[in-house]
């Protein structure tokens, strides 16, 4: 049996169809430097050290778990949120 019986057949493209390369393009494109390649972001500046997110293992009372999630996608970022706000209201150090 010949290996290349089971290989995928080429799909021909025509070159007429493809988009136009314009200056956005080539902006937003990854690029080589020598042998390096430069890859563009998101078009984001960079997270200040403030702004990252620590992964971190917690565990949470159930009911408090559920409650979030009942609230659906983006949960995590409301329970941050709370407990942000809950920090500018309260004092951390008179929690025992």
């Amino acid at each position: 049996m010949n290996a290349k019986d089971n290989a995928t057949p080429t799909t021909w493209f025509d070159p007429d169809d493809a988009p136009e390369l314009t200056d956005k393009w080539f902006e937003a494109a990854h690029q080589y430097q020598g042998d390096t390649l430069i890859k563009r972001g998101r078009g984001r500046p960079p997270i200040s050290e403030n702004e990252r997110k620590v992964p971190v293992k917690i565990r949470y009372d159930q009911d408090v778990i559920e409650t979030f999630r009942k609230t659906g996608k983006g949960w995590q970022t409301r329970m941050n949120q709370a407990l942000r706000q809950y920090l500018k209201e309260h004092n951390v150090s008179e929690l025992k």
